[in-house]
């Protein structure tokens, strides 16, 4: 398993950084970031519906449009808010005009319609923010530093719980379950030391480039809370996961589970970064 995550990881990896420095090739368009979080919405729609009985799921020709909607609003209008509360409003009635015209007796209406606002806005307008952030600083060296952030501030978030609840603790401080009722191999000290890692993470990209105006006390406060949203990103999906009475969202992804069990942290951490860099600038 270890093997199989460490080069997977390496893959990982390399498809990020080709999104983070397209920057200096690909300045306004990103292209790459495009295909990766169009991708994502798509890929992890599908585990959501296959995660739901299949009376409950979200139709697949209601949710996918909606949710590519949302994702290529902000590359397509400077009102991308406007833009995503009538997607996600519209959504939810198109949802229920669609029940009413293939209505043919009760059962799984409510349930589909509410699955359908709740994928679109979990996986329409929440990677969304990954898009702002980039868009949000025309300096390219920048802009790719602030995106860095986001995605490698939850990341090694993850690495780092792994790591240090594996391998680092167990003999020396033993293993505290975390939440054992919604994700059993989770422990307080794999939190800390991730928790550590994200500081340490945004702190190291604060002293290569100045990414925090406010200097190295703010990339500590901004590793906090975006490593905090992340841990929060992936517990929300391990509650839908065994509410639904799986463990990976899929095996599209060997050694890590499925496309939702990669970007889970990010979903959550993204927007808080965009809120953090929109307040801080």
């Amino acid at each position: 398993m270890l093997k199989t995550r460490l080069w997977m990881g390496s893959i990982l990896i390399v498809l990020a950084l080709l999104v983070l420095t397209e920057g200096s090739f690909a300045a306004g368009a990103y292209p790459f970031l495009l295909v990766f979080t169009l991708g994502a919405a798509v890929l992890g729609t599908e585990e959501l519906r296959r995660l739901l009985p299949a009376s409950d799921r979200p139709r697949a020709w209601v949710a996918f449009p909606l949710i590519v909607a949302c994702i290529l609003v902000h590359w397509l209008t400077v009102d991308w808010s406007d833009a995503l509360l009538g997607i996600v409003a519209g959504g939810c009635v198109l949802s229920l005009v669609v029940e009413i015209a293939c209505f043919t007796g009760p059962g799984g209406i409510v349930p589909r319609v509410s699955h359908t606002a709740f994928a679109v806005v979990l996986l329409g307008v929440l990677p969304g923010s990954l898009v702002r952030i980039r868009m949000m600083e025309p300096d390219a060296l920048r802009g790719g530093l602030m995106l860095a952030a986001t995605i490698f501030v939850p990341k090694f978030n993850d690495i780092g719980a792994y790591f240090t609840g594996k391998f680092l603790t167990g003999r020396v401080l033993g293993r505290t379950p975390f939440m054992p009722l919604l994700s059993p191999k989770k422990t307080w000290q794999g939190a800390v030391g991730g928790m550590l890692a994200s500081i340490l993470t945004a702190i190291g990209l604060h002293e290569f480039g100045g990414l925090f105006r406010h200097g190295a006390l703010e990339a500590v406060g901004f590793g906090v809370a975006v490593g905090t949203a992340g841990i929060l990103g992936d517990l929300a999906e391990s509650l839908i996961k065994r509410d639904c009475g799986q463990k990976d969202a899929s095996s599209t992804i060997p050694g890590f589970g499925g496309v939702l069990d990669v970007i889970d942290s990010l979903l959550f951490a993204a927007p808080v970064a965009w809120v953090w860099f929109t307040l801080a600038r």
